[in-house]
């Protein structure tokens, strides 16, 4: 294949789904030159499965891409159908926003402002190699013998890498809703001394919202809760409702008495799939005693009839899928307007990348997504910034862009990526942050805004935003601090059953005693300057003080062992001392601190002691080494 150059580029980024657009937005605004390649211009941000964004957990972390200065959540609340607070009944920490987008309307938004960004070039086509020179990377062979220069190359690919969909006895080569997939990919991927593995997803079928009985279903209305973006001071309208339906016996038997045409339990799917994602079929399998399973129908689009059937996903004949789908109340004549399906796909091992999510082994090389074993739209985005903000920075020659599991779900997520890695699909929870407490969706901006203060990334637009916001902020902390009129303030505590409140109580102690903000505001007449949503955040600040103080106390103690770097030509097997199971793993992840060494799996704070010993006594002159720059070859 003759070979031409397409021009020389400082980062190239291959693939436009959620982890490419953030990436090479991300570069672009830094000012870098970048290129971006994808299979077909259509399929830009396309939603593949559900057209929705947040979710429990991912609601934080689309809050924390747009403290970064990220686009998802912008691009939400500008094509969202729907949004809702998901655990209003729980505390804030685990509270989260999730928003029905209109599938179409996303794409075309994200595909809008990608065209319209300075420094960026967008181009059809598909990346067959990765070139390098030296141990680094020096660009992106197309298929078409395309050569694209560059100096640093993020790997953003999603489901498409040697993609096959399956349904039933019919396996496809496709990537997902009949795109194209990449081919050839995954040689060079496995020539560079990648990893490689296969992973599985699914998703249900789209059904013709004409032929759906919604009258049989309940019907579930948004909320009146605050945008995602913290430009966005209004909250996005709600235009049309999602609807709340239940399989049946007659469900379940049907799905039961056709198991042996099920792929996943006929043998025709042996990779591993979501578990916390399931198909209809296994949960059915796996949930025996339980009589029916909750099913979400959520529109598509405004200008489609096309529902999603969150919670039927499967991989079932198409024949069949039909008897499954109209035996569920009010789908009971449903048309099956796209059948349902799996998909594997190729994807690396991430104990082979490094925080900043640059490849160990090659100098300027990123991978970001579903390519690195994570499932979602909103973990694809967060390390798409991530790989495209720290591709940037290197070139600039600033320093890694890192985020702590103290600081932010971004932080907690890629630390287990590179720290323990996954055998699974990797899905954003709550409970994997053991700093909740401290991350709430609410404070994102707070957080890590002041981190890109300085950078193209906050425009002046959302410096003016998050100035306001945390003035705001303050003046309602400060004023909670004050005191009401004694008597005044006994008449509030008697009229909310307020137990326990003293007659010197400040506005703070009558919170804590279990007073809402809003209550306050309207009987004293105070801070009714202030928007809900600021007024929330400080409410919640506020109740939650006592365990906040002893989380910043375990993020201090831990502070300790982040502190403490490891040299990155440390030989573990020679260290006395160390299990041999610790010695494997640390030689396997390689880990920068002695924090990260007590995070791997099979190292157990014994052997977290010895190194500790070891770094004090044994081998100080290690220490003395300079340390090379992450990313380069050891």
């Amino acid at each position: 294949m003759l070979r031409f150059t397409e021009g020389k580029f400082d980062i190239v980024v291959i693939g436009a789904g959620h982890a490419g657009c953030e990436a090479a937005l991300a570069a672009a605004r830094l000012g870098l030159k970048t290129a971006m390649l994808t299979l077909n211009l259509d399929s830009i941000a396309f939603m593949a499965c559900n057209p929705s964004v947040g979710g429990t957990a991912k609601g934080h972390l689309v809050r924390e891409i747009d403290a970064l200065g990220g686009q998802m959540a912008v691009n939400a609340d500008k094509t969202a159908l729907q949004t809702r607070m998901l655990n209003e009944g729980k505390g804030e920490a685990v509270q989260c926003l999730r928003a029905q987008c209109d599938k179409n309307a996303y794409h075309r938004e994200m595909k809008r402002t990608l065209e319209n960004c300075e420094n960026l070039r967008i181009v059809q086509g598909e990346a067959v190699e990765i070139l390098t020179e030296n141990g680094r990377v020096c660009g992106v062979l197309t298929d078409y013998g395309g050569v694209f220069e560059c100096r640093a190359a993020i790997v953003a690919t999603g489901v498409y890498l040697n993609a096959e969909t399956i349904t039933g006895e019919v396996r496809k080569k496709s990537g997902p809703s009949g795109f194209a997939p990449a081919t050839k990919l995954t040689e060079s991927l496995i020539a560079l001394g990648y990893s490689v593995r296969r992973f599985k997803t699914g998703t249900p079928a789209r059904l013709d919202g004409r032929s759906l009985e919604l009258e049989k279903c309940s019907k579930q209305d948004g909320g009146d809760v605050p945008a995602f973006s913290f430009l966005h001071p209004d909250p996005p309208a709600n235009k049309l409702p999602c609807y709340i339906t239940y399989t049946n016996a007659r469900t379940h038997k049907i799905i039961l008495d056709n198991l042996g045409r099920a792929p996943l339990y006929n043998g025709g799917i042996t990779v591993t799939g979501p578990r916390y994602c399931p198909s209809v079929e296994t949960k059915v399998v796996r949930f025996k005693d339980k009589e029916r399973h909750q099913i979400f129908l959520e529109p598509e689009g405004e200008d489609t009839n096309e529902v999603y059937v969150q919670g039927m996903s499967t991989s079932m004949p198409h024949d069949i899928q039909t008897e499954m789908y109209r035996s569920v109340e009010g789908l009971e004549h449903c048309d099956i307007m796209r059948y349902a399906y799996a998909i594997e796909y190729d994807c690396i091992d991430t104990l082979d990348i490094y925080p900043t999510l640059e490849y160990k082994r090659v100098e300027g090389i990123y991978t970001a997504g579903q390519i690195n074993g994570t499932s979602g739209y909103e973990e694809a985005a967060a390390q798409g910034l991530i790989a495209g903000i720290n591709a940037a920075y290197k070139i600039l020659g600033k320093e890694p862009f890192v985020l702590g599991r103290d600081e932010a779900y971004i932080g907690v997520m890629i630390d287990d990526l590179v720290t323990k890695g996954t055998d699974e699909p990797y899905r954003m929870m709550t409970s994997r942050a053991e700093y909740s407490i401290c991350l709430r969706q609410d404070t994102a901006d707070f957080r890590l805004t002041p981190k890109i203060m300085g950078t193209p990334l906050c425009t002046p637009e959302r410096e003016k935003a998050f100035t306001a916001r945390k003035k705001a902020y303050d003046e309602i902390l400060e004023f909670l601090d004050g005191k009401p009129e004694s008597k005044r303030a006994a008449e509030f505590a008697e009229s909310f059953k307020i137990q326990g409140a003293a007659a010197n109580a400040s506005y703070a102690d009558l919170i804590r005693r279990g007073a809402k903000i809003k209550d306050i505001c309207e009987f004293f007449g105070v801070a009714r300057q202030y928007g809900g949503d600021i007024l929330k955040t400080a409410e919640a600040t506020v109740k939650y003080d006592g365990y906040i103080k002893k989380c910043m106390q375990q993020i201090e103690r831990a502070k300790k062992l982040e502190d403490k770097k490891l040299p990155p030509n440390i030989s573990y097997t020679q260290i006395g001392g160390l299990r041999l199971e610790a010695r494997e793993k640390l030689e396997r992840v390689r880990p920068l601190t002695l924090g990260q060494a007590g995070r791997i799996p099979g190292v157990n704070p014994a052997d977290v002691n010895v190194l500790m010993v070891w770094l004090a006594t044994v081998k100080p002159r290690v220490l003395r080494v300079k340390r090379k720059p992450r990313g380069n070859i050891k």
